[in-house]
């Protein structure tokens, strides 16, 4: 007994030491948890921290007239701590004394949810001690500065726990205005496209660096004062011309529609520089036309835009003068099984001349064929030295390099090759190559380097000037550039290119072409022709270049180069000679706008404009604003009536410009949307009616 006795003491014993040890650590959990739980967490998210990239401000992409192609505005994540210490001190007081005025504040200000729906969710957050709530993702600057001034959000991040993440995001302010070439820069820099990629390295900057701390549910917080500032990016000024760019993207956008094409590309360039001055890519997506590729830098066999080269071989190594006669047997050529046929009927025997002018495959072809045939080596040594066996170095990195079949490789040269290649088949060639061929002849043999950016600049400051680079000092001898100009200039006298350039009043040399398309996904034999024409105008003392190319769709009625592209071609070259081109002694003698017109601005500022030009005007009021109509008898005099206050109804601002209109308006509590540029031609609400404040009104501007 005494033994069991002493064992049962033992187990109590032992027992009661195991239910104390529980206890004590019971006790020491609640109270690390409860007193010293604070200490201790933030000792943890002390030691669960990480270095962060900052991105830096993308540099901005201007046209050579100074216009932003693609730019960066920040936007901003709202997050809020609902751990900070300053809305949890005092039991929350800062919080509860301020969530019906902040929500107030929120509603009124993003007018999407009611202020009693903010309250809720805020309340609801706090109460889980959220700590990285989002609360609006992606709010303007504009938003931003006001969300700053809002009750609890003005005491300072460390009291009201709101944490702003700037995200930039890249803007176009001329949206499809030259979109592919400009291009697109996503946050996987390597998926960049256009000069956002060839100049990202410029564009980006250097990023900086910033302490983040990991919280519950490994979200990421920023901790203020950490932060190593990021070195903004550089701007890019580009070689194009807005003015130009617009009558460029028109044109092909009008003939594309017109013809329900498929795609299409024209590229305008500066003679004498090699500037690219306009370059628009259009393609098809579900029934509307976007920028969708940059198709200018894309091969394709191009038809018989290639005839000059065909023709300048044969004229400089001295086989043919274009007065030389050729037999083209009716339009008609049998290549050993092949038939070769011109699109039109011919004679049996032409001039040369008179077979480029109008577009013969027949001529072309023999030319290459019957003078090449025994040395085809020296006809791709013409090629090479145009420089056609290679990318043209244009500043775009999706390039397309050629495809131009050499002799020496027996895998892919057949016999009957030369003769396609004469007149524009069994070779891939990208817009932007032939052009800088037709752009050397206008440039009296010197060929330039095509390129997009002249100019990288940080802070208003130049850092580095491109300067325009000639690629061929000759690509052929005098009398040949001779002859070829003079052809070039007969196809629109009397050849293919005739019907749409009769009756302009100034000299336009240039090439039609019509090509069948075979890419892969149209065969031969689909009925898809490739449209196109390359020149350059004034003839006389060329100014400009320009290639247009449309793919049309299968079967289309209207096909041929010069009734497609050759139309673009005109539109554009009419309203640049109109434009830049015209000589004084040619302008027509100017008129008085005897046209209605009407604006609206304040009163002091039409004053300020009309006394420097000594232009009367009649006072009909007092009013600060002023509506000016041109006098119907004499349009030097302005009439200017008073415009009464509208009260508590919305006003009539057509005719305003922006800055009057979104004064007006905005004074009367109405939230602004901005359409266009220009003048205001209409909005959404008609004047008259009652203000209801926090109302969004559009106003569209022309």
């Amino acid at each position: 007994m005494e033994v069991k006795r002493d064992i049962l003491w033992r187990v109590y014993l032992s027992f009661l030491g195991i239910v104390v040890v529980c206890i004590i650590v019971l006790w020491k959990a609640f109270y690390i948890q409860e007193f010293e739980g604070k200490d201790w967490r933030r000792l943890a998210d002390s030691l669960h921290t990480a270095i962060q990239d900052v991105d830096a401000e993308r540099g901005t992409i201007y046209s050579e007239d100074g216009e932003m192609l693609s730019t960066s505005l920040p936007k901003y994540d709202i997050y809020i701590d609902f751990m900070a210490d300053g809305l949890r001190e005092k039991n929350g007081k800062r919080f509860k004394d301020n969530i019906d005025s902040l929500a107030i504040s929120l509603a009124n200000l993003f007018g999407d949810r009611k202020a009693a729906e903010y309250k809720k969710d805020l309340q609801r957050a706090y109460a889980t001690k959220d700590r990285y709530y989002l609360l609006k993702k992606k709010i303007s600057f504009q938003q931003f500065q006001q969300l700053r001034t809002f009750p609890l959000v003005r005491l300072g991040r460390n009291k009201s726990g709101f944490i702003a993440d700037v995200v930039p995001q890249r803007l176009t302010p001329f949206g499809l205005l030259a979109n592919r070439t400009i291009g697109l820069s996503r946050e996987d820099s390597t998926k960049n496209v256009g000069l956002e990629k060839t100049y990202d390295s410029v564009l980006r900057g250097e990023s900086g660096k910033r302490l983040i701390k990991y919280v519950a549910g490994g979200v990421r917080v920023p901790v203020e004062g950490s932060e190593i500032e990021p070195e903004n990016g550089k701007d890019i000024v580009t070689t194009i011309d807005v003015n130009i760019q617009d009558i460029a993207e028109n044109a092909l956008m009008d003939m594309m529609t017109k013809n329900e094409a498929l795609q299409g590309s024209c590229i305008v360039m500066e003679v004498q520089t090699g500037k690219i001055k306009a370059i628009a890519n259009l393609g098809l997506h579900n029934g509307s036309y976007y920028e969708m590729d940059n198709y200018a830098i894309k091969t394709s066999e191009p038809g018989s835009t290639i005839k000059l080269i065909t023709l300048m071989n044969a004229l400089e190594d001295k086989y043919v003068k274009i007065t030389d006669n050729i037999n083209i047997g009716g339009g008609t050529w049998d290549l050993d099984g092949r038939t070769i046929k011109d699109d039109h009927h011919s004679p049996e025997v032409v001039t040369i001349k008179e077979a480029f002018a109008h577009s013969s495959n027949v001529a072309m072809s023999k030319l290459a064929y019957q003078f090449y045939v025994k040395n085809p080596q020296q006809y791709y040594e013409h090629f090479e030295k145009l420089g056609l066996t290679k990318k043209s170095g244009l500043d775009l990195k999706e390039e397309f390099r050629p495809t131009v079949k050499n002799p020496a490789n027996k895998k892919t040269w057949h016999f009957q090759t030369l003769a396609s290649m004469g007149f524009g088949y069994d070779i891939m060639l990208s817009p932007i190559q032939l052009l800088m061929v037709y752009n050397a002849v206008a440039n009296n043999g010197k060929m330039m380097k095509p390129y997009l950016v002249s100019r990288i600049e940080k802070d208003g400051q130049v850092l580095r000037t491109i300067q325009p680079q000639v690629v061929n000092e000759k690509i052929c001898s005098d009398e040949t550039l001779r002859q070829l100009k003079e052809c070039l200039e007969e196809v629109v006298i009397s050849g293919t290119g005739k019907p749409v350039f009769q009756g302009v009043t100034y000299k336009v040399a240039g090439k039609t072409g019509t090509a069948k398309v075979n890419d892969g996904v149209y065969k031969y034999t689909d009925g898809v022709y490739q449209a196109a024409f390359t020149g350059y105008f004034p003839a006389e003392n060329p100014k400009y270049s320009c290639i247009v190319v449309i793919k049309n769709k299968p079967h289309a009625a209207n096909y041929y180069g010069g009734a497609v592209a050759g139309t673009v071609f005109r539109e554009i070259s009419d309203k640049l000679y109109v434009l830049n081109l015209q000589q004084p002694n040619n302008l027509a003698a100017q008129k008085r706008d005897s046209s209605f017109y009407r604006f609206v601005g304040m009163k002091n500022d039409v004053q300020q404009v009309s006394q420097p030009f000594n232009i009367p005007f009649n006072n009909s009021g007092n009013a600060l604003w002023m509506s000016v109509v041109n006098d119907s008898i004499d349009n030097r005099m302005w009439r200017m009536n008073a415009i009464a206050d509208a009260g508590k109804v919305v006003p009539d601002v057509k005719g305003y410009g922006l800055k009057d209109a979104i004064n007006l308006l905005e004074n009367k509590g109405l939230k602004v949307v901005i359409k266009g540029r220009g003048k205001v031609i209409a909005q959404s609400i008609l004047p008259g009616t009652t203000v209801n404040k926090g109302q969004q009104i559009i106003i569209q501007l022309a």
